[in-house]
């Protein structure tokens, strides 16, 4: 194999952004937010939009019901203040 052409393999935290729930677990991606994990150490906070605890197919069902429309889901979510 050729070096220097992989990227580099590390840690990560990924929390799902509907439920929270928060897995550790390998990838190349990278992220400037870090969380402190439950075992002391630093790690690079990747969030999702759904995950194995949101997603119905694994879940069996729907986890959360949403009454609002898209916009104020993504001001919601993304912490914006209604204008």
């Amino acid at each position: 194999m050729k070096k220097g052409i992989h990227p580099d393999y590390h840690k990560v935290v990924f929390q799902d952004s509907v439920t929270g729930y928060k897995f550790l677990s390998g990838s190349t991606k990278t992220s400037a937010e870090t969380i402190d994990w439950e075992d002391g150490n630093s790690y690079p906070l990747i969030r999702v939009e759904i995950s194995c605890d949101s997603h119905p197919f694994y879940t069996g069902r729907q986890k959360f019901t949403q009454a609002d429309g898209r916009v104020d889901r993504f001001n919601k979510k993304y912490g914006f203040a209604n204008k």
